[in-house]
């Protein structure tokens, strides 16, 4: 069903592991893409998907970070910490560089694992569709929707899981967000008339990867909500600090971001529901506190798993 699609920085990591129940009872599966050499954080956060029996892709084959020339230690973990364990599936990243040959040649590499494509600007699906037809291992493609179209996709329609994953996150720097809300996507309610058995998206965070995220001149909470008024679209309000001059006091910035959410909350037209995401904005807002950028975009991420969890539970 939901895949939501990580990169292995140290908070996206963290929210993987304080969400792995959840992912697991909502039968959500993680789509991971180390970026990190340190191998402990993912190899945490992977425990944790096993021990709640859920399930998730890891990504052998980075294309950025500390991985993107060689994949090697984290086949390495796999294969040390997790061989005796099904609930991780390889994901093979198809970039446009990429040949055919190549991908038989990762598809033997791990011919005893089950595996995902992940087609991520790969030309030629005609000929990879024809070359693996008879691959068994080969049960998911995932589909980057940026990167290939429905008349890629359909070379590889018999595969057992198809997933489409869609950036609903508007790359922007904090203080050119709106203030209003925005349009995030449906691809929630509207995969299987994609001809898809589940979705996935970037999260708050979107698929422009960066390295560090610089001074923030301006602090801002990316909050997702499903608006029931509107054919139960989801949508995105961007809580910016009044101050945007200069990158100086973001504890207090914070502050002015955090009021706005709270007033919002309090207010008599949120749509917010009252995950544990939300009940934590209320009590750093009680005690003034400011965890700092990289759990606040935590935060931020928990809430939106929260968010499809509940959805789909309702939708039972």
């Amino acid at each position: 069903m939901y895949h939501p699609y990580f990169r292995g920085k140290q908070y996206e990591l963290i929210t993987i592991r304080e969400t792995a129940e959840l992912l697991a009872e909502a039968g959500f599966t993680p789509i991971i893409e180390p970026v990190r050499e340190q191998m402990s954080g993912l190899k945490k956060a992977l425990q944790e998907i096993c021990d709640a029996g859920g399930q998730a892709i890891v990504i052998v084959n980075p294309q950025i970070g500390d991985h993107s020339h060689d994949g090697a230690s984290i086949v390495e973990l796999l294969q040390e910490e997790f061989d005796d364990r099904e609930n991780l599936i390889y994901g093979l990243l198809l970039t446009e560089e990429m040949t055919v040959a190549d991908v038989i040649s990762l598809c033997e590499d791990f011919e005893e694992k089950d595996l995902a494509f992940i087609h991520a600007g790969f030309a030629d699906g005609r000929a990879l569709a024809d070359e693996t037809a008879d691959f068994d291992q080969v049960k998911t493609s995932v589909f980057l929707e940026d990167f290939c179209g429905k008349l890629y996709q359909r070379h590889f329609a018999d595969h057992e899981n198809k997933i489409l994953v869609r950036d609903g996150f508007q790359q922007r720097r904090n203080r050119d967000h709106p203030d209003a809300p925005e349009f995030f996507s449906d691809l929630h309610a509207t995969y299987e008339l994609e001809n898809m058995t589940g979705f996935g998206d970037y999260l708050i965070v979107g698929d422009d990867y960066r390295e560090s995220g610089g001074p923030a001149y301006t602090v801002a909470i990316h909050l997702t909500y499903i608006d029931y008024d509107k054919d139960e679209e989801m949508h995105i309000r961007h809580f910016k600090s009044d101050r945007q001059d200069t990158p100086k006091d973001p504890a207090g910035k914070f502050a002015e971001a955090l009021e706005k959410l709270i007033s919002l909350l309090n207010g008599p037209n949120s749509k917010y529901i009252e995950t544990s995401a939300i009940e934590e904005f209320r009590d750093l807002h009680r005690r003034g506190h400011y965890p700092g950028l990289g759990y606040v975009k935590k935060l931020s991420m928990k809430h939106h798993i929260e968010t499809l969890a509940e959805y789909f539970e309702e939708d039972d």
